[in-house]
């Protein structure tokens, strides 16, 4: 709450200053911005505060903004916030407000005014310094399905030129068909309410003959999923698996993106089958396929 909200409430500054004092129930966040309780304020409300002090056209961008998303990001020790170029910033501890020409249209998630997912991903990686990290923070948006590389690109061209150098290489090298079918896979599992599987494995006999590949698989008892295309050698492998017993859902990656609850359901059916059925006398190695993802 600002300090115009609490004069309205009929609350003084000078009573708000003892409020806010040593031992007092409230504490002060920003100049002006103050928790009406004494305790360790959450993320959420750190990022309310934030956007009282610095104006209601301020977004609120980076892995805060990723996080909102829905990517499993860990959150930054400060918050990132853009706004307008006309505004004068202060700065303040735990805050990182960048003034820009290109305010976004914000994503509003639970109230909050957040990024679109290319503008949050670049805003966090243009001062990293390390390209692994780079690669990993462009991987969990393409990996969750919010934007593909033509669209971090696009963003890219659009904005600062300064920083970018090096996530530009980052983005050249990077595959994102594999990442973004297994982040799309990852999502159905979620709604599918499954154990986790293995993924990425070869499946052979009990003498080592490969028989073919699972995309994920559930080893206790012998589901196999494939939701990527085969290569062209793999023939009619599918055939083969389930010839051993084995349970196989198939599904394209364009199911995974335009009917994921359709193919969580089929998993959940299948999941139930297999575990009703004898396991196959399968056993499976680790595929080793450079790009996917983890």
């Amino acid at each position: 709450m600002n300090l115009e909200q609490l004069r309205r409430a009929g609350v003084s500054d000078r009573r708000t200053r003892r409020l806010c004092g040593p031992g007092g129930p409230w504490r002060r966040l920003h100049p002006g911005v103050v928790l009406l309780r004494n305790t360790a304020p959450t993320r959420q409300q750190l990022l309310h505060a934030a956007l009282v002090r610095y104006g209601p056209r301020a977004v609120i961008t980076g892995a805060d903004a990723l996080c909102a998303h829905g990517v499993k990001c860990p959150e930054a020790g400060d918050i990132q916030l853009l706004v307008p170029e006309y505004c004068r910033i202060v700065p303040y501890e735990g805050v990182r407000a960048a003034r820009t020409a290109r305010v976004p249209e914000p994503v509003v998630v639970d109230g909050l005014p957040f990024a679109p997912p290319a503008r949050a991903t670049l805003d966090l990686v243009r001062a990293e310094p390390d390209p692994a990290r780079i690669r990993h923070f462009l991987t969990l948006s393409l990996y969750w399905g919010l934007c593909d590389r033509q669209e971090l690109l696009a963003e890219l061209e659009t904005g600062a030129q300064r920083g970018s150098a090096a996530v530009r290489k980052v983005l050249r090298e990077l595959d994102e068909g594999p990442i973004q079918a297994h982040g799309l896979a990852a999502k159905v599992l979620d709604t599918a309410r499954l154990p986790p599987p293995t993924w990425d494995v070869t499946i052979c006999d009990r003498r080592g003959r490969r028989i073919g590949e699972a995309d994920a698989w559930w080893d206790e008892i012998g589901l196999a999923w494939q939701y990527r295309c085969a290569p062209p050698t793999a023939g009619f492998s599918h055939l083969a698996l389930a010839a051993t017993g084995i349970v196989l859902v198939r599904c394209t990656v364009p199911q995974l993106r335009q009917v994921p609850n359709e193919v969580a359901r089929e998993l959940a059916s299948a999941f139930g089958d297999a575990s009703r059925t004898p396991r196959p006398r399968v056993r499976t190695v680790p595929m080793t396929q450079p790009g996917d993802a983890a």
